[in-house]
């Protein structure tokens, strides 16, 4: 079978996008400000909009090209129906249809990342295979209680395994001792052990989940060859510094989780979570774009110094947000929202002009 074509994969893509877009709205509606009343019609969907639908999407697309160098093109389900379960939230139909699709997405997912890792039974593989199971398993759980919160550790599990094992994946370059591949084995334990703690301890649980998200940000920092790349120059900085960035976000998540941020109602709540999917994950997703981008959709992404400007639109927002947060201050919140959302777009912007100056 012949692999499916780039430009049959941009469709996917934009499935991802439309979902990205009306999150992010739908995120400024919960902050109370004003947008289109169909986008604010979404504040409930915010989180699975960003998570289920836009992330899901991209990660098992980008997993999908992976696999379908093996001339296996049924991967590409996976973010087909994490696309369509966004459009399903969008178009009003029952919530259980999203539910669904996201996941069988889930279960394709897990299905090729476990067929990955017969093939090549290697620590890096068996942890993104764990991180596709938590998505499969966030999805199962919000199917099965109709409650977005309880699904969400499992979330955050799924993109920090996932990044973790693509981060694994290239210290081959600079390989971790043996005392250091037990420490994260260990760490990844402790992390599913506290996912597993929530069901019957839901604080304990949480906390002791929060900590593995502290070490494991501890772990990547000294770990990761980005320490050294730092010190480089164009494309290998930046991606170094959103790397190390990222990881300080994923400390601090954690600690604000061992304070009992992610318990409901914890007025940390929003800080902590938003340290991890805005601060941990979209500093990954900046660094790892113009990387993962041409090897989905086949174009160049020269480096250029204007990368670094929504790279820190979003920090310096991320911090406001948390600060607004924790002072309980609504209209430094909401700017700082609206920033965030700004990061975003001059991301993409930055992104569609590069690809065009690769073009000619």
């Amino acid at each position: 079978m012949k692999p499916l074509p780039p430009v049959a994969r941009l469709p996917l893509l934009a499935l991802g996008v439309v979902a990205l877009v009306v999150g992010v709205l739908a995120g400024l509606a919960r902050l109370a400000v004003v947008v289109p009343a169909p986008m604010a019609a979404q504040a409930g969907a915010h989180g699975a909009l960003m998570i289920a639908a836009f992330l899901g999407t991209v990660i098992s697309l980008e997993r999908a090209v992976a696999l379908a160098g093996a001339g296996r093109n049924w991967p590409y389900l996976a973010p087909l129906c994490a696309g369509l379960g966004g459009i399903a939230l969008l178009a009003g139909l029952p919530v259980v249809a999203a539910q669904g699709l996201f996941s069988v997405a889930g279960a394709l997912l897990a299905a090729g990342s476990g067929l990955l890792l017969r093939q090549q039974p290697v620590t890096h593989l068996a942890v993104l295979a764990l991180g596709a199971a938590c998505w499969l398993i966030g999805n199962l759980v919000w199917l099965a209680s109709g409650i977005i919160p309880v699904a969400v550790p499992w979330w955050i599990a799924f993109l920090v395994l996932t990044i973790a094992g693509e981060r694994l994946e290239l210290t081959r370059f600079l390989p971790p001792s043996p005392p250091a591949r037990r420490a994260f084995a260990l760490i990844v334990g402790v992390q599913l052990l506290g996912l597993a703690a929530t069901t019957w301890r839901d604080d304990a649980g949480l906390r002791l989940f929060a900590a593995s998200l502290l070490a494991l940000a501890l772990w990547l920092s000294v770990q990761d060859i980005a320490r050294r790349n730092i010190r480089q120059t164009g494309l290998t900085r930046y991606i170094a510094a959103c790397l190390l960035a990222g990881y300080g976000w994923l400390a601090l998540a954690g600690l604000l989780g061992l304070a009992g941020g992610f318990a409901l109602g914890s007025p940390l709540r929003d800080a902590a979570l938003h340290a991890v999917f805005l601060g941990f994950v979209f500093s990954m997703i900046f660094g790892h774009a113009p990387i993962i981008f041409p090897a989905v959709a086949k174009v160049r992404i020269p480096y250029h110094p204007f990368f670094y400007l929504p790279l820190a639109v979003l920090h310096v927002s991320v911090l406001a947000r948390l600060i607004g947060d924790l002072s309980s201050n609504l209209a430094l919140g909401q700017a700082a929202g609206v920033a965030n959302a700004l990061a975003l777009l001059l991301f993409i912007v930055t992104m569609v002009i590069s690809v065009a100056r690769g073009q000619k």
